[in-house]
């Protein structure tokens, strides 16, 4: 088949050069190119970087619904559109464009976790298993027909970072297997029970404020789920700290909740409501991320000290 492909970020990749090795891409649409980092270099998204890498066309609208876009993308023959993590919502007159419609690859089970952020918020509500789920667009937030599910198992030490990697390689295998159905007419679409549904909102940096005053389950979710950005974090003597790596301890203390009950070789142990937990690997503020036994070196914490 004849593919458009839709992509920005690192999560599109596996999914271009996956299609690029069973169909024919005749384009690739991506985000323009951004000032990044502290240098505010000009940075292309990794999907147009690929696409280079393999000779596709590479197409930068500011805006797809521009109605001068809207007329170089009809000119482009291709059977179906394919997206992934666009980053731009697409009108009614784009989704009608190819003959075979327009698909999504969406990182959830989909009608759970619509919207921008569902590995992140599987991870925060302590879910045990999410997926990939393909879709037919429609002009809704994620609400189009499902055509195809794949779940997987979400490990205790996944991140929404490695559960990221994990989900953007089971997208890219995914879309394969449904590609091949719609090719030949097997498909089977089945509607979204919307009175079931739930949304995953964009992340900011406040979500990550740890509550020492909830279990230690729900705080490593935080932990684990906020990962890379916008990091989960707390304050201790009036300096922020972010916290990368901590694990439980089944183990009942004495004390304020958010309180140093104990401090070791395997790290600092902090007051919950039901446990506590270890803080591992965090980062101060206008320092590098680091092991907690490296920060314990050039530090005067004690026992009995409070994080906020």
């Amino acid at each position: 088949m004849k593919i458009v492909f839709m992509g920005t970020p690192e999560f599109s990749v596996p999914t271009l050069l996956a299609l690029s090795k069973h169909h024919e891409v005749v384009a690739v649409i991506t985000q323009p190119d951004r000032k990044k980092g502290r240098g505010k270099q000009m940075q292309a998204p990794p999907v147009k970087e690929l696409a280079l890498e393999l000779s596709i066309p590479v197409l930068q609208p500011e805006k797809i619904k521009n109605a001068e876009f809207v007329k170089i993308l009809k000119e482009i023959e291709a059977d179906i559109f394919v997206v992934v993590a666009y980053g731009q919502l697409l009108s009614q007159e784009i989704l009608d464009m190819p003959r075979l419609g327009c698909i999504n690859i969406h990182a959830s089970l989909l009608p759970k976790y619509r919207g921008p952020a569902p590995i992140n918020y599987a991870i925060l509500n302590g879910d045990k298993t999410t997926g990939i789920t393909i879709m037919q667009m429609d002009l809704g937030l994620d609400t189009g027909d499902i055509l195809l599910k794949e779940e997987i198992k979400i490990e205790e030490d996944d991140t929404s970072e490695t559960l990221y990697t994990k989900l953007s390689g089971l997208g890219s295998k995914s879309v394969i297997t449904a590609l091949k159905s719609i090719e030949n007419g097997s498909i089977i679409r089945e509607k979204q029970d919307d009175s079931v549904s739930s949304y995953a909102p964009m992340l900011t940096k406040e979500i990550g404020k740890i509550d020492f005053s909830k279990t230690t389950e729900e705080i490593l979710n935080l932990i684990r789920g906020l990962q890379p950005w916008p990091s989960a974090y707390t304050s201790l003597n009036g300096n922020v700290l972010k916290i990368f790596e901590a694990s439980m301890i089944e183990q009942s203390y004495d004390g304020k909740f958010g309180e140093i009950v104990e401090i070791n070789s395997h790290g600092i142990y902090v007051k919950t409501v039901n446990s506590a937990i270890i803080i591992k690997e965090l980062q101060p503020q206008g320092k590098k991320r680091m092991k907690t036994s490296d920060f314990l070196n050039g530090t005067s914490i004690k026992l009995g000290d409070t994080f906020t």
